[in-house]
């Protein structure tokens, strides 16, 4: 008898110990999670289980919100918002389980013998514990014989798959190259490795890239926000930040109040989600922003490429099928959007990957007729239906039997069709011709124009050489970045051949770009001429050109920047021109002459400017002048003593009647004039 109450009393505690195991939010060295237990985090909010998405064929583990079935708020609250081994998914057996070994290595334990280590930590950890924590965090520690932490061996923080919860890192360690991105599903119901990334560039922007390009930018981080998200979040309690250390720079955000369940998600068309909002923020895709890069793409004139679903429907025409099926339904999209005659498209597989598309969609049912397609490879043997997806302008064709025919019909038809073919290729001959008139027309100015700009940088080289002057040459990418892509925010001014805006290069260095505009009327030759001329002359008070960009039509020059503007700046203005004491107008003058006197007698080849004006005279943080401007400029040799030309350019004001042929005369004048309206009332002695 008292052995029958021992043994009752052995099971009683084993049975009371699992149920307090099961609901614990640690385990320990030595100790195994198995399929139908958790990890609950301490405040309850948190689970960590095995979780199958393929009815019972695959086993993942996971984080998940811990909320009963009966009471998420949204549809995407049931959905893992960490999957531990989202490529490695392992077949479904009772028997799985997650340990933490005597190394201190988490293993996810399946078959006979085969495991998937999780941790990526080397060494060995002798007293090591794995918790989940209350913000969702799943940490493995190496603990000090008294309980307390030693040092933190991994977490599942620093290892995100496609969910940003509050307190996770989007971002890069500068020290270890570790960077923290988060990467789509391929489907929605398979977790391995989707098509779009969103991480930090080395600009420090957020960026989506869609199969290693660049699919849509944040701009940069300024005033509390990036510049081309007009908000984050459609919560008052979110609050994004961005960190910048010596070790790290990285985007993270946190929630204020009692509110805790919050979340992104990367879906796989590349949209971010925010739990429980109307729409995403940041969609590129459907609502290009500022930041979107965007993609040469095939332009099909009879055909929209908004797509809607159309469940239980049968299509038939010639259908063609990818090999790769682990194609997301994105990318299935996109090759459907990539051929004009594409009618249709769907996945593939019951879990919604791999791409079959359909051309010459003549007959679509409208009946309640389920599609079903085999499933390839070990996935299933069974038929499963699925969704079609189909153009709106695309409606289901009548049947023989609804359509009437008259009996001439036939012969009408038959006359039509004749008719039809033969202007159809009369018109497609005539396009050609005119196409191919076109095309060699425009063939011709592109060999000149690149001959140009070919000659150009040769020109430009060759001065860098042997001057060892440092004039880079930029992408037109990089420069859009350096001035939040030409913003109205960072436009300093309008000048003769365009815009010039103040940007900021990766290294911080403040800059002025001058982005010439394409009916400014200084093509080529006045482009070449200012790169040439500023890149050869160097004198402390001539601006310094830094660079240049030549990318398609696009002209830009990348010069110093001027803290305070041009002269009219200060000239024009009632309040600023009492600035402008007589010790610095004498300054001002002094420069300029200084910089006009190298230009005609010290400087390689004489030079005339040509069109000096007071907005073309540049202030730097003490009020030194610097020319600017040498688009007009005419060079010759020592030999020479003027340089004509058979028209006129520059300011007219500033142009003597009789000097119109006289560069050097005009050049004085133009000083001269200047000069007079600096000394505007002011008494000359």
């Amino acid at each position: 008898m008292a052995l029958l109450q021992i043994l009752l009393f052995w099971c009683c505690c084993c049975f009371f110990i699992n149920i307090s195991y099961s609901q614990t939010d640690t385990i320990f060295q030595g100790q195994n999670l198995r399929v139908g237990e958790k990890l609950e985090s301490a405040n309850k909010e948190f689970r960590l289980e095995f979780f199958s998405l393929d009815a019972n064929k695959t086993h993942y583990i996971g984080i998940f919100y811990n909320l009963p079935s009966n009471m998420t708020l949204f549809s995407d609250d049931s959905r893992p918002v960490w999957v531990a081994n989202r490529d490695n998914p392992i077949p479904y057996a009772s028997g799985n389980n997650l340990t933490l070994d005597d190394e201190g290595k988490l293993k996810i334990i399946y078959g006979s013998d085969s495991s998937i280590i999780l941790s990526s930590y080397n060494a060995t950890a002798r007293n090591a514990s794995a918790t989940l924590f209350d913000n969702g965090n799943f940490v493995l520690v190496e603990l000090n014989t008294n309980g307390s932490v030693n040092k933190t061996l991994w977490q599942s923080f620093e290892h995100p798959t496609d969910t940003l919860l509050p307190g996770m890192k989007i971002g890069r360690n500068r020290i270890t190259g570790e960077n923290w991105s988060l990467t789509s599903w391929r489907s929605e119901d398979e977790p391995a490795l989707g098509s779009f990334t969103i991480g930090i560039d080395s600009t420090d922007q957020l960026t989506i890239w869609w199969e290693g390009r660049v699919h849509w930018m944040s701009g940069r981080w300024r005033n509390g926000a990036f510049s081309n998200v007009s908000r984050i979040s459609h919560y008052d309690y979110v609050n994004l930040s961005f960190v910048s250390t010596d070790d790290e720079r990285y985007v993270t955000y946190t929630v204020s109040g009692t509110q805790t369940l919050s979340k992104y998600t990367i879906d796989s068309f590349g949209l971010i989600k925010e739990r429980g909002a109307a729409g995403p923020f940041g969609v590129c895709f459907y609502k290009p922003s500022p930041g979107c890069v965007t993609e040469e793409s095939i332009e099909c004139p009879t055909r929209n490429t908004s797509w809607f679903e159309r469940m239980q429907s049968s299509v038939s025409g010639n259908r063609f099928r990818f090999e790769n099926n682990d194609m997301s339904l994105f990318d299935c999209k996109r090759e459907c959007e990539k051929n004009c005659s594409c009618g249709a498209f769907a996945s593939i597989t019951v879990t919604g990957t791999g791409c079959e598309i359909w051309s010459n969609v003549s007959i679509l049912s409208s009946q309640d007729q389920d599609v079903f397609i085999p499933i390839g490879g070990n996935r299933s043997s069974s038929n499963v239906p699925r969704t079609i997806s189909l153009p709106p302008d695309l409606s289901p064709a009548p049947s023989p039997d609804e359509m009437p025919m008259s009996p001439d019909s036939s012969q009408k038809t038959s006359i039509k069709w004749w008719i039809w073919l033969i202007a159809a290729v009369g018109l497609t001959i005539l396009i050609g011709l005119s196409s191919l008139y076109y095309l060699l027309r425009g063939k011709g100015k592109a060999t000149a124009t690149a001959s140009l700009l070919l000659n150009q940088r040769v020109n430009i080289a060759k001065w860098r050489k042997t001057e060892s002057q440092d004039v880079q040459l930029y992408s037109f990418q990089s420069l859009a970045i350096a001035t939040d892509n030409f913003s109205l925010g960072n436009k300093l001014g309008e000048g003769g051949f365009g815009p010039v805006y103040k940007g900021e290069l990766p290294d911080g260095q403040e800059v002025a770009i001058k982005r010439l505009s394409t009916s400014s009327g200084q093509g080529l030759l006045e482009f070449k001429n200012e790169i040439l001329l500023i890149a050869k002359l160097q004198h402390t008070n001539l601006v310094r050109l830094l660079g240049y960009c030549t990318q398609g039509e696009e002209r830009i020059l990348v010069y110093e920047y001027m803290h305070n503007k041009s002269l009219d700046f200060f000239l024009f203005d009632t309040n600023k021109k009492e600035l402008l004491n007589w010790d610095t107008r004498f300054k001002i003058i002094e420069g300029v002459a200084q910089g006009l006197l190298y230009l005609h007698k010290y400087s390689r080849l004489t030079v005339i400017h040509r069109d000096l004006k007071a907005s073309n005279i540049l202030l730097d943080s003490d009020m030194n002048p610097k020319i600017s401007d040498f688009g007009m400029a005419r060079i010759f040799g020592r030999q020479e003593s003027e340089a004509n030309t058979k028209r006129i350019v520059g300011t007219q004001v500033c142009i003597k009647r009789h000097c119109f042929n006289k560069d050097r005369c005009i050049q004085l004048w133009s000083f001269t004039l200047r000069n007079c309206q600096w000394q505007e009332k002011q008494q000359l002695l």
